[in-house]
Protein backbone atom coordinates (compact mmCIF):
# COMPACT_ATOMS: atom_id res chain seq x y z
CA UNK A 1 0.00 0.00 0.00
CA UNK A 2 1.33 3.13 -1.22
CA UNK A 3 0.38 6.86 -0.42
CA UNK A 4 2.00 9.09 -2.95
CA UNK A 5 1.85 13.20 -2.80
CA UNK A 6 3.56 15.75 -5.01
CA UNK A 7 5.70 18.43 -3.40
CA UNK A 8 5.38 22.14 -3.88
CA UNK A 9 8.47 21.78 -6.33
CA UNK A 10 6.85 19.79 -8.40
CA UNK A 11 9.01 16.64 -7.58
CA UNK A 12 6.87 13.28 -6.90
CA UNK A 13 7.85 11.61 -3.95
CA UNK A 14 6.60 7.87 -3.09
CA UNK A 15 5.83 7.28 1.21
CA UNK A 16 5.81 3.46 1.43
CA UNK A 17 4.46 1.45 4.03
CA UNK A 18 7.25 -1.17 4.36
CA UNK A 19 7.57 -4.72 5.70
CA UNK A 20 9.26 -3.67 9.04
CA UNK A 21 5.93 -1.43 9.19
CA UNK A 22 8.06 2.05 8.65
CA UNK A 23 7.52 4.66 6.31
CA UNK A 24 10.09 4.93 3.51
CA UNK A 25 10.69 6.87 0.16
CA UNK A 26 11.28 6.25 -3.79
CA UNK A 27 11.49 8.59 -6.17
CA UNK A 28 8.91 7.00 -8.65
CA UNK A 29 6.76 9.58 -10.52
CA UNK A 30 2.86 9.03 -10.51
CA UNK A 31 1.32 11.38 -13.53
CA UNK A 32 -1.86 11.58 -11.72
CA UNK A 33 -0.69 12.95 -8.19
CA UNK A 34 -0.95 16.67 -7.46
CA UNK A 35 -0.67 18.74 -4.14
CA UNK A 36 -4.01 20.93 -2.69
CA UNK A 37 -3.69 24.41 -3.49
CA UNK A 38 -3.51 27.11 -0.74
CA UNK A 39 -7.08 28.91 -1.38
CA UNK A 40 -7.94 30.28 1.80
CA UNK A 41 -6.80 34.15 2.49
CA UNK A 42 -6.88 35.03 6.56
CA UNK A 43 -10.18 36.69 6.20
CA UNK A 44 -11.52 33.93 4.32
CA UNK A 45 -10.38 31.58 6.37
CA UNK A 46 -11.84 34.11 9.25
CA UNK A 47 -15.49 33.83 7.28
CA UNK A 48 -15.45 30.19 6.96
CA UNK A 49 -14.98 29.45 10.77
CA UNK A 50 -17.40 31.93 11.95
CA UNK A 51 -19.79 30.59 9.38
CA UNK A 52 -19.14 27.10 10.49
CA UNK A 53 -19.24 27.87 13.85
CA UNK A 54 -22.46 29.44 13.39
CA UNK A 55 -23.00 30.05 17.24
CA UNK A 56 -25.82 32.50 17.19
CA UNK A 57 -28.19 30.75 14.46
CA UNK A 58 -27.71 27.40 16.31
CA UNK A 59 -28.88 29.13 19.45
CA UNK A 60 -31.90 30.70 17.71
CA UNK A 61 -33.08 27.07 15.73
CA UNK A 62 -32.53 25.29 19.03
CA UNK A 63 -33.53 27.30 22.17
CA UNK A 64 -36.84 25.46 22.58
CA UNK A 65 -34.67 22.48 24.06
CA UNK A 66 -32.94 24.99 26.72
CA UNK A 67 -36.57 25.40 27.55
CA UNK A 68 -37.16 22.07 27.92
CA UNK A 69 -34.06 21.74 30.63
CA UNK A 70 -33.46 24.84 32.80
CA UNK A 71 -35.47 27.56 31.24
CA UNK A 72 -34.43 31.46 30.70
CA UNK A 73 -32.06 31.52 33.44
CA UNK A 74 -30.05 28.37 32.55
CA UNK A 75 -29.67 30.30 28.67
CA UNK A 76 -28.60 33.44 29.83
CA UNK A 77 -26.27 32.04 32.45
CA UNK A 78 -24.93 29.02 31.16
CA UNK A 79 -24.17 30.42 27.83
CA UNK A 80 -21.95 32.68 29.79
CA UNK A 81 -20.16 29.70 31.14
CA UNK A 82 -20.33 27.90 27.63
CA UNK A 83 -18.11 31.17 26.19
CA UNK A 84 -15.35 30.94 28.50
CA UNK A 85 -15.35 27.05 28.28
CA UNK A 86 -14.92 27.40 24.49
CA UNK A 87 -12.03 29.95 24.72
CA UNK A 88 -9.88 28.10 26.65
CA UNK A 89 -10.40 25.39 24.41
CA UNK A 90 -9.68 27.80 21.32
CA UNK A 91 -6.54 29.08 22.76
CA UNK A 92 -5.52 25.83 23.94
CA UNK A 93 -5.73 24.18 20.27
CA UNK A 94 -4.41 27.49 18.50
CA UNK A 95 -1.23 26.85 20.27
CA UNK A 96 -1.16 23.13 18.59
CA UNK A 97 -2.23 24.71 15.37
CA UNK A 98 0.67 27.32 14.97
CA UNK A 99 3.18 24.40 16.22
CA UNK A 100 1.76 22.59 13.14
CA UNK A 101 -1.21 23.69 10.98
CA UNK A 102 -2.20 20.55 9.04
CA UNK A 103 -5.52 18.74 7.75
CA UNK A 104 -4.96 15.82 10.43
CA UNK A 105 -5.17 17.84 13.38
CA UNK A 106 -6.40 16.44 16.59
CA UNK A 107 -4.23 12.77 15.97
CA UNK A 108 -1.38 14.85 14.29
CA UNK A 109 -1.01 16.96 17.07
CA UNK A 110 -1.48 13.80 19.79
CA UNK A 111 1.14 12.20 17.87
CA UNK A 112 3.80 14.70 17.87
CA UNK A 113 3.29 15.25 22.02
CA UNK A 114 2.07 11.90 22.90
CA UNK A 115 4.24 9.78 25.43
CA UNK A 116 6.35 7.80 23.07
CA UNK A 117 5.86 4.20 24.09
CA UNK A 118 2.19 4.26 23.10
CA UNK A 119 1.85 6.76 20.68
CA UNK A 120 0.43 4.68 17.74
CA UNK A 121 -1.84 3.27 19.71
CA UNK A 122 -3.26 7.15 21.34
CA UNK A 123 -2.51 8.01 17.72
CA UNK A 124 -4.54 5.37 16.03
CA UNK A 125 -7.68 5.48 18.35
CA UNK A 126 -8.01 9.64 18.29
CA UNK A 127 -7.91 9.68 14.62
CA UNK A 128 -10.79 7.06 14.30
CA UNK A 129 -12.96 8.55 17.06
CA UNK A 130 -12.04 12.21 15.04
CA UNK A 131 -13.29 10.86 11.74
CA UNK A 132 -15.96 9.44 12.78
CA UNK A 133 -17.22 12.22 14.56
CA UNK A 134 -16.75 14.61 11.43
CA UNK A 135 -18.95 13.01 9.14
CA UNK A 136 -21.82 12.09 11.81
CA UNK A 137 -21.27 16.24 11.91
CA UNK A 138 -21.81 16.30 8.23
CA UNK A 139 -24.91 13.89 8.77
CA UNK A 140 -26.19 16.20 11.64
CA UNK A 141 -26.01 19.72 10.18
CA UNK A 142 -28.24 18.37 7.13
CA UNK A 143 -30.32 16.81 9.37
CA UNK A 144 -30.78 19.86 11.20
CA UNK A 145 -31.25 22.14 7.92
CA UNK A 146 -33.97 19.49 6.68
CA UNK A 147 -36.16 19.92 9.86
CA UNK A 148 -36.07 23.68 9.64
CA UNK A 149 -37.13 23.68 5.76
CA UNK A 150 -40.03 21.45 6.94
CA UNK A 151 -40.76 23.35 9.31
CA UNK A 152 -41.18 26.30 7.45
CA UNK A 153 -43.18 24.85 4.90
CA UNK A 154 -45.62 23.17 7.81
CA UNK A 155 -45.95 26.83 9.19
CA UNK A 156 -46.90 27.84 5.62
CA UNK A 157 -49.36 24.92 4.84
CA UNK A 158 -50.73 23.42 8.25
CA UNK A 159 -53.79 21.77 6.63
CA UNK A 160 -52.30 21.00 3.09
CA UNK A 161 -49.05 19.27 3.99
CA UNK A 162 -48.36 16.38 6.07
CA UNK A 163 -44.64 15.34 6.90
CA UNK A 164 -43.31 12.04 6.09
CA UNK A 165 -40.00 10.46 7.45
CA UNK A 166 -38.58 10.27 4.13
CA UNK A 167 -39.21 13.85 3.09
CA UNK A 168 -36.43 14.39 5.79
CA UNK A 169 -34.00 11.45 3.81
CA UNK A 170 -34.68 13.19 0.24
CA UNK A 171 -33.61 16.49 1.85
CA UNK A 172 -30.51 15.21 3.37
CA UNK A 173 -29.22 13.48 -0.01
CA UNK A 174 -29.90 16.60 -2.09
CA UNK A 175 -27.97 18.52 0.38
CA UNK A 176 -25.41 16.66 0.58
CA UNK A 177 -24.89 15.71 -3.49
CA UNK A 178 -24.92 18.95 -4.12
CA UNK A 179 -22.32 20.15 -1.68
CA UNK A 180 -20.24 17.06 -2.93
CA UNK A 181 -20.57 18.45 -6.36
CA UNK A 182 -19.57 22.14 -4.99
CA UNK A 183 -16.43 20.45 -3.39
CA UNK A 184 -15.54 18.43 -6.28
CA UNK A 185 -16.30 20.72 -9.37
CA UNK A 186 -16.33 24.22 -8.30
CA UNK A 187 -14.20 24.24 -5.04
CA UNK A 188 -12.69 27.63 -6.42
CA UNK A 189 -15.50 29.33 -5.03
CA UNK A 190 -15.86 27.97 -1.88
CA UNK A 191 -13.63 30.55 -0.19
CA UNK A 192 -15.78 33.28 -1.45
CA UNK A 193 -19.30 31.25 -0.66
CA UNK A 194 -17.50 31.29 3.20
CA UNK A 195 -16.77 35.02 2.92
CA UNK A 196 -20.46 35.36 1.55
CA UNK A 197 -21.42 33.30 4.66
CA UNK A 198 -20.04 34.86 6.86
CA UNK A 199 -21.09 38.83 5.91
CA UNK A 200 -24.28 37.40 5.93
CA UNK A 201 -23.87 35.59 9.58
CA UNK A 202 -23.02 39.20 10.84
CA UNK A 203 -25.91 40.90 8.70
CA UNK A 204 -28.38 38.72 9.62
CA UNK A 205 -27.54 39.01 13.15
CA UNK A 206 -28.30 42.03 12.92
CA UNK A 207 -31.70 41.91 10.97
CA UNK A 208 -32.97 39.82 13.66
CA UNK A 209 -31.72 41.75 16.74
CA UNK A 210 -33.18 44.78 15.32
CA UNK A 211 -36.72 43.47 14.11
CA UNK A 212 -36.86 41.61 17.36
CA UNK A 213 -36.33 43.90 19.95
CA UNK A 214 -38.20 46.63 17.96
CA UNK A 215 -41.46 45.01 16.42
CA UNK A 216 -41.77 42.00 18.88
CA UNK A 217 -43.69 42.35 22.41
CA UNK A 218 -41.17 42.46 25.31
CA UNK A 219 -40.75 39.95 27.96
CA UNK A 220 -39.46 41.16 31.41
CA UNK A 221 -35.98 40.86 33.01
CA UNK A 222 -36.96 38.54 35.66
CA UNK A 223 -38.20 36.09 32.65
CA UNK A 224 -34.84 36.60 31.24
CA UNK A 225 -32.74 36.27 34.07
CA UNK A 226 -34.37 34.49 37.20
CA UNK A 227 -37.22 32.19 35.21
CA UNK A 228 -36.75 28.52 35.47
CA UNK A 229 -38.33 25.17 33.72
CA UNK A 230 -37.73 21.90 33.99
CA UNK A 231 -40.18 19.84 32.18
CA UNK A 232 -37.66 16.92 31.47
CA UNK A 233 -37.33 15.13 34.82
CA UNK A 234 -33.89 16.23 35.38
CA UNK A 235 -33.42 18.31 38.07
CA UNK A 236 -29.64 20.00 39.30
CA UNK A 237 -28.62 22.16 41.61
CA UNK A 238 -14.19 23.45 12.94
CA UNK A 239 -11.48 24.79 10.22
CA UNK A 240 -8.31 23.27 11.15
CA UNK A 241 -8.62 20.45 8.91
CA UNK A 242 -8.47 23.50 5.72
CA UNK A 243 -5.17 23.87 7.28
CA UNK A 244 -3.71 23.11 4.58
CA UNK A 245 -5.32 25.08 2.01
CA UNK A 246 -4.82 28.33 3.74
CA UNK A 247 -2.04 31.10 2.72
CA UNK A 248 0.43 31.77 5.59
CA UNK A 249 -1.23 29.14 7.96
CA UNK A 250 0.75 29.12 10.97
CA UNK A 251 -0.20 32.64 11.66
CA UNK A 252 -3.83 32.53 10.17
CA UNK A 253 -5.36 29.36 11.53
CA UNK A 254 -4.31 30.11 15.32
CA UNK A 255 -5.82 33.89 14.57
CA UNK A 256 -8.87 32.29 13.38
CA UNK A 257 -9.66 30.08 16.12
CA UNK A 258 -9.52 32.44 18.96
CA UNK A 259 -11.43 35.40 17.14
CA UNK A 260 -14.23 32.93 15.73
CA UNK A 261 -14.55 32.03 19.25
CA UNK A 262 -14.96 35.26 20.58
CA UNK A 263 -17.03 36.93 17.93
CA UNK A 264 -19.13 34.22 17.72
CA UNK A 265 -19.51 34.09 21.76
CA UNK A 266 -20.75 37.51 21.38
CA UNK A 267 -23.26 37.22 18.81
CA UNK A 268 -24.96 34.33 20.47
CA UNK A 269 -25.09 36.00 24.01
CA UNK A 270 -26.90 38.84 22.05
CA UNK A 271 -28.86 37.02 19.86
CA UNK A 272 -30.26 34.71 23.23
CA UNK A 273 -30.98 37.94 24.91
CA UNK A 274 -33.10 38.96 21.87
CA UNK A 275 -35.13 36.18 21.76
CA UNK A 276 -35.66 35.65 25.55
CA UNK A 277 -36.82 39.38 25.73
CA UNK A 278 -38.77 38.91 22.53
CA UNK A 279 -40.85 36.59 24.49
CA UNK A 280 -44.59 37.04 26.26
CA UNK A 281 -45.90 33.93 26.16
CA UNK A 282 -43.26 30.66 25.73
CA UNK A 283 -46.14 28.63 25.49
CA UNK A 284 -47.29 29.56 22.54
CA UNK A 285 -44.04 29.37 20.71
CA UNK A 286 -42.44 26.10 22.61
CA UNK A 287 -45.85 24.02 20.61
CA UNK A 288 -43.51 24.00 17.99
CA UNK A 289 -40.19 22.05 17.41
CA UNK A 290 -38.21 25.46 16.71
CA UNK A 291 -39.65 28.79 17.69
CA UNK A 292 -37.50 31.10 15.90
CA UNK A 293 -40.26 30.07 13.24
CA UNK A 294 -43.44 31.07 15.07
CA UNK A 295 -41.41 33.93 16.65
CA UNK A 296 -39.90 35.26 13.45
CA UNK A 297 -43.35 34.94 11.56
CA UNK A 298 -45.25 36.91 14.51
CA UNK A 299 -42.75 39.55 14.71
CA UNK A 300 -42.05 40.56 11.41
CA UNK A 301 -45.10 38.75 9.51
CA UNK A 302 -45.54 36.05 7.33
CA UNK A 303 -43.26 37.78 4.58
CA UNK A 304 -40.43 39.43 6.20
CA UNK A 305 -40.63 36.19 9.11
CA UNK A 306 -40.12 33.68 5.82
CA UNK A 307 -37.43 36.09 4.63
CA UNK A 308 -35.38 35.75 7.82
CA UNK A 309 -35.86 32.19 8.45
CA UNK A 310 -34.31 31.71 4.64
CA UNK A 311 -31.43 33.26 5.71
CA UNK A 312 -30.88 31.08 8.43
CA UNK A 313 -31.37 28.59 5.70
CA UNK A 314 -29.32 30.27 3.45
CA UNK A 315 -25.92 30.19 6.05
CA UNK A 316 -26.92 26.72 7.36
CA UNK A 317 -25.98 25.49 3.37
CA UNK A 318 -22.60 27.53 3.52
CA UNK A 319 -22.48 25.46 6.81
CA UNK A 320 -22.67 22.23 4.87
CA UNK A 321 -20.59 23.00 2.38
CA UNK A 322 -18.06 23.97 5.14
CA UNK A 323 -18.45 20.48 6.95
CA UNK A 324 -18.59 19.10 3.77
CA UNK A 325 -14.76 20.18 3.08
CA UNK A 326 -13.72 19.57 6.42
CA UNK A 327 -14.60 16.01 6.28
CA UNK A 328 -13.09 14.91 2.87
CA UNK A 329 -10.22 16.80 4.19
CA UNK A 330 -9.52 15.10 7.04
CA UNK A 331 -10.67 11.39 5.28
CA UNK A 332 -8.17 12.67 3.16
CA UNK A 333 -5.23 12.43 5.61
CA UNK A 334 -6.14 9.43 7.65
CA UNK A 335 -6.07 8.08 4.33
CA UNK A 336 -2.18 9.43 3.63
CA UNK A 337 -1.65 8.27 6.66
CA UNK A 338 -2.55 4.60 6.01
CA UNK A 339 -5.14 3.82 8.50
CA UNK A 340 -8.00 4.66 5.75
CA UNK A 341 -7.20 2.39 2.20
CA UNK A 342 -4.62 4.72 0.45
CA UNK A 343 -7.32 4.73 -2.54
CA UNK A 344 -8.66 7.81 -0.57
CA UNK A 345 -5.64 10.11 -0.42
CA UNK A 346 -5.34 10.38 -4.22
CA UNK A 347 -5.41 14.21 -5.27
CA UNK A 348 -6.96 14.95 -8.61
CA UNK A 349 -4.60 16.45 -10.58
CA UNK A 350 -6.94 18.61 -12.48
CA UNK A 351 -9.06 20.20 -10.03
CA UNK A 352 -6.68 19.91 -7.07
CA UNK A 353 -9.08 18.26 -4.56
CA UNK A 354 -9.31 14.81 -2.89
CA UNK A 355 -12.35 13.87 -4.56
CA UNK A 356 -12.82 10.24 -3.74
CA UNK A 357 -12.54 11.71 0.18
CA UNK A 358 -15.41 13.94 -0.86
CA UNK A 359 -17.85 11.38 -1.96
CA UNK A 360 -17.11 8.61 0.70
CA UNK A 361 -18.90 10.97 3.34
CA UNK A 362 -21.01 11.38 0.80
CA UNK A 363 -22.08 7.87 0.31
CA UNK A 364 -21.82 6.60 3.84
CA UNK A 365 -24.48 9.86 4.93
CA UNK A 366 -26.69 8.74 2.15
CA UNK A 367 -27.11 5.76 3.08
CA UNK A 368 -27.56 5.96 6.77
CA UNK A 369 -30.23 8.66 6.10
CA UNK A 370 -31.99 6.17 4.29
CA UNK A 371 -33.15 4.25 8.03
CA UNK A 372 -34.93 7.88 8.51
CA UNK A 373 -37.66 6.05 5.77
CA UNK A 374 -38.95 3.35 8.16
CA UNK A 375 -40.37 3.35 11.74
CA UNK A 376 -39.19 5.12 14.68
CA UNK A 377 -36.89 2.27 15.04
CA UNK A 378 -34.92 2.71 12.24
CA UNK A 379 -35.15 6.39 12.54
CA UNK A 380 -33.00 5.94 15.89
CA UNK A 381 -30.28 4.47 14.18
CA UNK A 382 -29.54 7.78 11.93
CA UNK A 383 -30.66 9.37 15.12
CA UNK A 384 -27.90 7.49 17.17
CA UNK A 385 -24.93 7.97 14.60
CA UNK A 386 -25.57 12.14 14.73
CA UNK A 387 -25.27 11.86 18.53
CA UNK A 388 -21.56 10.85 18.10
CA UNK A 389 -20.76 14.16 16.99
CA UNK A 390 -20.09 16.24 19.83
CA UNK A 391 -19.05 13.25 22.12
CA UNK A 392 -16.33 12.30 19.47
CA UNK A 393 -15.00 15.67 18.96
CA UNK A 394 -15.15 16.90 22.62
CA UNK A 395 -13.02 13.38 23.76
CA UNK A 396 -10.55 14.49 20.80
CA UNK A 397 -9.79 17.24 22.84
CA UNK A 398 -9.41 15.85 26.10
CA UNK A 399 -6.61 13.62 24.07
CA UNK A 400 -4.94 16.52 22.48
CA UNK A 401 -4.95 18.90 25.25
CA UNK A 402 -3.72 16.43 27.81
CA UNK A 403 -0.96 15.62 25.12
CA UNK A 404 -0.14 19.04 25.23
CA UNK A 405 0.20 19.24 29.15
CA UNK A 406 1.91 16.50 29.48
CA UNK A 407 4.42 17.67 26.96
CA UNK A 408 5.01 20.73 28.92
CA UNK A 409 5.26 19.08 32.18
CA UNK A 410 7.77 16.76 30.81
CA UNK A 411 9.83 19.03 28.76
CA UNK A 412 9.13 17.89 25.47
CA UNK A 413 7.80 21.27 24.37
CA UNK A 414 9.59 24.79 24.73
CA UNK A 415 11.86 27.64 23.05
CA UNK A 416 14.93 26.32 21.53
CA UNK A 417 16.62 23.53 19.88
CA UNK A 418 17.04 21.78 22.66
CA UNK A 419 13.31 20.97 22.74
CA UNK A 420 12.33 17.79 20.74
CA UNK A 421 9.20 20.20 19.97
CA UNK A 422 9.26 23.81 19.61
CA UNK A 423 6.19 26.30 19.56
CA UNK A 424 4.97 27.50 16.51
CA UNK A 425 4.99 31.37 15.76
CA UNK A 426 1.69 32.03 17.55
CA UNK A 427 2.19 30.95 21.56
CA UNK A 428 0.09 31.49 25.03
CA UNK A 429 1.77 33.63 27.22
CA UNK A 430 4.19 31.76 29.57
CA UNK A 431 2.70 31.42 33.33
CA UNK A 432 -0.97 31.34 31.66
CA UNK A 433 -0.31 28.85 29.18
CA UNK A 434 -0.49 25.79 31.92
CA UNK A 435 -3.37 27.56 33.87
CA UNK A 436 -5.75 28.13 30.58
CA UNK A 437 -4.70 24.46 29.26
CA UNK A 438 -6.39 23.33 32.48
CA UNK A 439 -9.52 25.01 32.32
CA UNK A 440 -9.36 23.97 29.10
CA UNK A 441 -9.38 19.97 30.10
CA UNK A 442 -11.63 20.94 32.79
CA UNK A 443 -13.96 22.38 31.06
CA UNK A 444 -14.33 19.94 27.92
CA UNK A 445 -14.51 16.90 30.64
CA UNK A 446 -17.22 18.36 32.59
CA UNK A 447 -19.03 18.55 29.05
CA UNK A 448 -18.11 15.47 28.13
CA UNK A 449 -19.60 13.82 30.76
CA UNK A 450 -23.12 15.24 30.81
CA UNK A 451 -23.08 14.96 26.73
CA UNK A 452 -23.89 11.19 26.95
CA UNK A 453 -27.01 11.74 29.63
CA UNK A 454 -30.46 11.23 28.52
CA UNK A 455 -32.01 14.59 27.65
CA UNK A 456 -35.45 13.02 29.91
CA UNK A 457 -36.61 10.95 32.79
CA UNK A 458 -37.76 8.57 32.85
CA UNK A 459 -35.26 6.68 29.70
CA UNK A 460 -37.07 4.89 26.86
CA UNK A 461 -35.90 3.30 24.12
CA UNK A 462 -37.60 7.07 22.21
CA UNK A 463 -35.60 9.10 24.16
CA UNK A 464 -32.25 7.51 24.80
CA UNK A 465 -29.19 9.35 24.44
CA UNK A 466 -27.40 6.78 22.01
CA UNK A 467 -24.54 9.00 22.07
CA UNK A 468 -22.61 7.08 24.76
CA UNK A 469 -23.41 3.24 23.09
CA UNK A 470 -22.15 4.36 19.65
CA UNK A 471 -19.36 6.11 21.03
CA UNK A 472 -18.10 2.35 22.51
CA UNK A 473 -19.05 0.84 19.75
CA UNK A 474 -16.82 3.14 17.70
CA UNK A 475 -14.44 2.38 20.28
CA UNK A 476 -14.42 -1.13 20.44
CA UNK A 477 -14.01 -1.22 16.43
CA UNK A 478 -11.21 0.87 16.12
CA UNK A 479 -9.47 -1.20 19.37
CA UNK A 480 -10.90 -4.02 16.96
CA UNK A 481 -9.01 -3.34 14.21
CA UNK A 482 -6.16 -2.33 15.92
CA UNK A 483 -5.14 -5.63 16.94
CA UNK A 484 -6.10 -7.01 13.77
CA UNK A 485 -4.42 -5.40 11.35
CA UNK A 486 -3.22 -1.83 13.03
CA UNK A 487 -0.65 -2.78 15.45
CA UNK A 488 1.32 -5.21 13.17
CA UNK A 489 0.96 -3.41 10.03
CA UNK A 490 0.01 0.50 10.24
CA UNK A 491 3.35 2.49 10.46
CA UNK A 492 2.45 5.54 12.06
CA UNK A 493 2.24 8.69 10.41
CA UNK A 494 2.90 9.47 6.73
CA UNK A 495 6.23 11.72 7.91
CA UNK A 496 6.36 13.32 4.39
CA UNK A 497 3.04 15.77 5.03
CA UNK A 498 4.39 16.87 8.44
CA UNK A 499 7.69 17.89 6.44
CA UNK A 500 6.05 20.01 3.73
CA UNK A 501 3.76 21.66 6.50
CA UNK A 502 6.71 22.52 8.84
CA UNK A 503 8.77 23.97 5.75
CA UNK A 504 5.94 25.54 4.37
CA UNK A 505 6.48 29.78 4.66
Amino acid sequence: MAVRMKDEVSQHVEMKSSADGSWTSSRNVHPQTSSLRRLFSFTQLLAFSLTFMGSWEVMAMNMGATFYNGGPQTLTWGILAVIGGSLMQALSLAELAAIQPIAGAQYHWTDLLAPERHRRLITWMQGWVTWFAWVSALAGVTSGQANILLGLVSTHFPDTYEEKPWHITVLIVVQILVAGLINTFAFRVVPWMELCGGVLHIALWLVFVVVLLALAPKGSADFVFFERTVASGWENGFVVHMSEEVRKAKKAVPRSMILTTVLNGLLAYGITLAILFSIDDPEVLLKSPYPIIPLSINTAGKAGGTVMITGLLVITFCVVAASMASVSRITWAWARDGALPAWFAKVDPRYHVPIRSVWLPVVLVSLISLFGVGNTATATVFSAFTSLSSLGLYTSYIVAISCLVHARLTGRLGEGSSYPVQYGEWRLPRRLAMPINLLALGWTVYIAIWLPFPTTLPVTGANMNYAGPIYVLVLCAAMGYWFIWGKAKWPGLNPLPVMKVIGHD
